[in-house]
């Protein structure tokens, strides 16, 4: 194992993490807050760790192999948090150990489960620091195109085979390269996750939001987060061409990436034609439409409402945002329409997108193999292979998606039990419980019961367990999980 490759590595990520922290800062000396103080400080302690790491350790090899891309993947997002909860530690605003922790992997894994209480936040007369309001919603533009990916598009020599670390963190079964070299393609997917932000960013503030909470607001959407400085998220402006703006963003941050590229380079016929696009679109109209009749009673009859909240809420659970209006976490909604956004839940949007979830990808392969094999039933004989935008699919892909598939409910499942542990208050139901485990490892953000209004009453040995189920959502569970096999530290 190249150990010192990777301790190079690594202190290159706090390196970054540390640059990324001034906008924070420069925000917080602006507004003449305490709280500039402690991210200065965060920043010191962030770069004093990542430089001797960066410079003073010289590995005799680049060549990564995919363990250690993997190792390093896991290590790197494990640092980012620890770290990233700083800032909240000390600024006080979350002094808390386990609480800044849990609020920091939820920013950068984009989950957007809080621990904050709604006297916390701005508009209930909180005290979230300018500084430190922005630093947590940008840890979700951080995390959502990657860091590692960031790392390639920042400092091109950091790795000699650096698609081990794109493949072990990028969301979904295959790797979208766009360009003959990894560092490339992480440049130019960064250009388009950049100019995706800054024009929400100019249309929110077009639409009457102030700057800073446009800002706020854009970040987070592009991270598919959900990160908000205001205690009843998007519902505090009563604004629908707000709703509407951030429903259009929710979906274009679902969409793969790659895709926008093959748009600006003319080639549309591969936007048009890709097949996971499709299914995802037509889920999301679909699932849009039903909620929208069967939620029509509940506002009086008028579509135009009925639609708004049912496609921004469909959207916000699709891209794993977590932005909320009203709806799905309450309770005058039909229980049907709860039903159908629960099995959202799961969903998740395309690969190559920020968003969590199982993918639409993914979810269209088990279909497909499910019906392959009810046709085996009759037809045993018949070869039959999957195809999927118009090629066959490889079986050790389907054998894939299946133990990934399989590895996702039992982590939902298993979490939902050792959260049910802790929590024997009748408060914590079932359905808490789960739905609270399901959206940590979908990477959504709000759930029904409990915490629907915020995780900060769960105790300190479940939110270390939401923590760990959030980074494994985040890198496609096996990089996390990797961590606890010992062949992973195995010299070789």
């Amino acid at each position: 194992m190249n150990r010192k490759l990777i301790i190079r590595t690594l202190g290159t990520i706090l390196l970054i993490e540390a640059a990324c922290m001034f906008p924070s800062l420069i925000l917080a000396v602006v507004h003449v807050e305490d709280s500039w103080s402690a991210l200065l400080i965060s920043i010191l302690i962030c770069a004093s760790a990542g430089l001797p790491m960066r410079f003073l350790v010289e590995p005799q090899s680049s060549n990564l192999r995919a363990r250690e891309g993997f190792l390093i993947v896991a290590l790197s997002w494990l640092l980012l948090a620890l770290f990233g909860a700083l800032p909240f530690m000390l600024s006080g605003f979350i002094p808390n150990f386990f609480d800044a922790v849990f609020e920091s992997v939820s920013g950068f894994t984009t989950t957007g489960a809080t621990v904050l209480t709604k006297g916390q936040y701005m508009d209930a007369g909180g005290c979230m620091p300018y500084g430190i309001g922005f630093w947590r919603a940008f840890t979700h533009w951080i995390g959502g195109m990657g860091v590692l990916v960031l790392s390639l598009a920042l400092l091109p020599k950091l790795t000699g085979r650096s698609a081990h670390l794109v493949r072990a963190e990028s969301p979904g079964p295959s790797l979208s390269k766009i360009a003959p070299k990894m560092t490339d393609t992480a440049k130019i997917l960064y250009i388009i996750y950049t100019a995706l932000t800054v024009s929400e960013f100019v249309i929110l503030m077009l639409c009457g939001m102030p700057a800073y909470d446009a800002a706020l607001h854009a970040v987070s959407n592009a991270g598919t987060g959900g990160f908000s400085n205001r205690s009843t998220s998007v519902a505090y402006y009563n604004n629908p061409s707000v709703d509407i703006v951030i429903t259009v963003f929710m979906t274009l941050f679902s969409i793969n990436m790659a895709l926008y590229y093959a748009v600006a380079t003319g080639r549309w016929r591969d936007f048009a034609k890709n097949e996971e696009l499709r299914w995802f679109l037509c889920m999301l109209v679909g699932s849009g439409l039903l909620i929208t009749l069967l939620t029509l009673p509940v506002y009086t009859g008028n579509i135009s409402e009925a639609m708004r909240h049912s496609f921004f809420n469909v959207a916000t659970v699709m891209s794993t945002t977590g932005f909320t209006i009203d709806g799905f976490t309450t309770s005058y909604w039909p229980v049907s329409a709860h039903g159908i956004i629960l099995c959202l839940m799961f969903c998740g949007a395309c690969v190559g997108s920020t968003a969590g979830g199982i993918k639409t990808m993914r979810i269209a392969l088990l279909v497909k193999q499910s019906k392959r094999e009810v046709g085996r039933t009759f037809y045993p004989r018949r070869v039959q292979r999957v195809r999927f935008d118009g090629r066959g699919i490889d079986e050790t892909m389907l054998h894939q998606v299946s133990v990934f598939c399989f590895v996702y409910v039992a982590l939902v499942l298993g979490g939902t039990l050792l959260i049910s542990l802790e929590s024997s208050d009748s408060r914590f139901d079932l359905i808490s419980n789960f739905t609270a485990s399901l959206t940590c490892v979908s990477n959504i953000g709000p759930c029904f019961g409990t915490a629907a209004n915020g995780f900060s009453e769960y105790g300190s040995f479940s939110k270390v367990v939401m923590s760990i189920l959030m980074l494994a959502g985040r890198l496609e569970l096996f990089p996390i999980l990797a961590v606890f096999h010992r062949g992973a530290w195995r010299k070789v």
